[in-house]
């Protein structure tokens, strides 16, 4: 029999929570006693596995759990945990009246092949499983590990964002300035050519702009480009209460400009504040700026919103939409096919 699919989707660093989803139709095949595992996620400088066994541990109960533990594998020592876990029901929501959580030492364990491992042997009931929580043939776990008190030396956050900032600002050592329309930015060659393979190319290559001192950039606004080079510095963006643009139209000139510079994580953090400003008025302008920049899921999240058929009634009136219906006419057969289905 094939493996059986499982995705783990990671969204934090030091403690974690992530997605671990899991092909049910395929996994309940499995003997008892059997596994699913997730992708090693790291958390608290510790490597962690989820193992999901869809018809349970042993044969006592007659296979009517599901059992799902959190296994420790690091083996470099000892660590305090706390781990919660749901399933995502089939309208799209957590579903927290089935939330499970333990808070446990996982030990290093002097067999290699061994790994300490705390969880639940019934998690819950098959039936139950099948019918709230089987979507399109999958299951969806979501996970949290929180690390308590791990390190006895405490470590500061990462400064260097604030440190290269202040450069920024104070214009030690800078070698280069951009003028954008009457305005001009000093910056370092170096910051820039690390920061950007664009920029890389255009100050250290055989490219003109390499022997300047000062550049002219054109179509780019210079509010976008102060914004987009103060990321390059810090990898951040203005925080909240912080002068700035943070309109929908501010974020998608910034994707443009991440775009071209190939500054990859900026232009997902343009995704994610374009999707968060989603509604039945700028639904079909994202959609297009995701099209022109390959933004895929972002693309996705725009389609499946648009395809609900209030949505569709009222967007289809939009600028945006006779954008679309200009630029990008497939896109616009799809949606049509979607909402008539």
């Amino acid at each position: 029999m094939a493996e059986p699919e499982a995705r783990t989707t990671n969204l934090g660093s030091a403690s974690s929570v992530f997605q671990f989803r899991v092909d049910y139709n395929e996994s309940k095949q499995l003997p008892i006693g059997e596994a699913v595992c997730s992708d090693l996620v790291s958390a608290g400088e510790h490597l962690w596995r989820v193992a999901f066994y869809p018809r349970g541990l042993s044969d006592e109960d007659n296979s009517k759990y599901t059992s799902i533990f959190l296994q420790h594998m690091s083996k470099s020592r000892s660590v305090n945990a706390m781990f919660d876990a749901f399933m995502m029901g089939r309208d799209g929501k957590p579903s927290k009246s089935y939330i499970q959580r333990i808070c446990d030492t996982f030990e290093v364990q002097e067999d290699k092949e061994i790994h300490d491992t705390w969880g639940w042997y019934d998690f819950e009931k098959i039936t139950v499983v099948e019918k709230k929580f089987l979507i399109e043939g999958h299951i969806t776990f979501v996970c949290t590990i929180i690390v308590i008190d791990d390190s006895p030396i405490l470590v500061p956050p990462s400064d260097i964002g604030a440190h290269l900032g202040r450069l920024l600002e104070h214009t030690d050592g800078t070698d280069v300035s951009f003028v954008v329309e009457d305005e001009k930015f000093p910056a370092h060659r170096a910051v820039l050519a690390a920061r950007s393979p664009v920029f890389r190319a255009q100050l250290f290559g055989s490219m003109a702009e390499a022997t300047l001192s000062s550049i002219r950039l054109h179509d780019i606004a210079p509010a976008t480009f102060k914004v987009m080079l103060r990321f390059i510095y810090t990898d951040e963006l203005p925080r909240e209460g912080e002068p700035g643009d943070t309109s929908t139209e501010m974020f998608q000139n910034l994707l443009a400009a991440a775009d071209l510079y190939g500054l990859d994580r900026l232009k997902i953090i343009c995704a994610h504040e374009l999707w968060a400003r989603v509604s039945v008025d700028t639904v079909a302008a994202i959609l297009g700026f995701a099209e022109t920049y390959d933004c895929q899921e972002l693309k996705n999240k725009c389609i499946d919103f648009f395809v609900v058929e209030e949505n569709f009634k009222q967007a289809m009136f939009t600028d945006g939409y006779a954008m679309l219906l200009l630029k990008f006419p497939l896109i616009i057969a799809e949606l049509k096919k979607r909402v008539r289905a």
